[in-house]
């Protein structure tokens, strides 16, 4: 069984990547729920897989930088949360991995378990944004707004219902041993993704 869960699971503080079997403190429903999935999962005996990830996104759909894209298209600056820390983890490497561990898996089923799936690398939704504008511009888009108009503001300045946890980066050194699977820069991820919808 291929069960996907999330950095949710965890309270977002600190700074260093959450590892696997850190303490989890979920802040959401969400959160919670996937937590009660995993342990749900790991309950039930079966051979598995839980692979913990976070913002992910795919080049089909909507997604983050489709519209940071729109709204520097339409907008001079844009405001951007900058005290969140993650990965943008790509559905197609989510895939990917996922093929690769299954197989690995059934061959040895001493690897069921939870591991954590991120691309590599962290930055902020604001360094995630800055990124996006950057390459556009490079690939010629016309844009409002560029790299140096998305300006930071905390968490506090875009409140939600649901909390969100500040730090969701997650150590993949476990997905790395038990796998042999270095995952590449988040950055080709989504440049190759822009690539595909510019």
């Amino acid at each position: 069984l291929l069960h996907y869960s999330t950095d949710y699971v965890f309270d977002g503080g600190g700074e260093r990547p959450w590892r696997e079997n850190d303490a989890t403190g979920p802040l959401s429903v969400y959160g919670r729920s996937k937590l009660e999935g995993e342990r749900a999962v790991a309950a039930s005996g079966c051979r598995h897989l839980i692979l913990r990830t976070s913002w992910v996104y795919g080049a089909r759909g909507g997604n983050f930088a489709k519209t940071m894209l729109r709204l520097a298209a339409e907008r001079e600056r844009l405001t951007v949360i900058d005290d969140q820390f993650g990965a943008p983890t790509s559905a197609e490497l989510l895939a990917d991995v996922s093929a690769h561990a299954a197989r690995a898996t059934l061959a040895r089923p001493e690897h069921s378990g939870i591991y954590h799936c991120a691309a590599a690398g962290v930055t902020s939704w604001n360094g995630y944004a800055r990124f996006v504008l950057a390459h556009a511009l490079a690939r010629g888009k016309a844009l409002k707004a560029g790299p140096e108009q998305v300006a930071p503001v905390p968490t506090s300045g875009f409140p939600t219902p649901a909390r969100r946890p500040l730090n969701s980066r997650l150590d993949c050194g476990k997905l790395r041993s038990a796998f042999g699977l270095t995952l590449p820069p988040w950055q080709l991820g989504v440049a190759r993704m822009l690539d595909e919808t510019l």
